[in-house]
């Protein structure tokens, strides 16, 4: 049940809109083209679920993009340097868009 609340967006924490049962940290960050990308890969199922953060300031307002995908590995690292490749095409495919501009 829990699944289906995060799909269709159920719960109003921010751990719960990432999916995962707590906030999580950023384990690795870049710069990439003026963008910063934050990985945060959660537990899910035993494995570490691709997660991210995507962020710029923009007119003196930070804004931020957070991107799960289904990708799902053993190892933190592997989850973590997933999600830093998944952010960094992100940006290099919708820059700025990415904000919904």
């Amino acid at each position: 049940m829990s699944f289906l609340k995060r799909l269709f967006g159920g719960g109003s924490s921010e751990a719960a809109e990432a999916g995962a049962s707590a906030p999580a940290k950023a384990a690795k960050q870049v710069e990439h083209k003026g963008f910063t990308i934050a990985a945060t890969p959660y537990k899910e199922e035993g494995q570490y679920q691709t997660c991210g953060v995507v962020s710029k300031e923009i007119d003196g307002e930070v804004k931020e993009h957070r991107f799960v995908r289904a990708d799902r590995f053993a190892g933190l690292d592997d989850a973590v340097e997933v999600s830093i490749r998944k952010g960094i095409q992100l940006v290099d495919e919708q820059g700025e868009q990415i904000f919904g501009g």
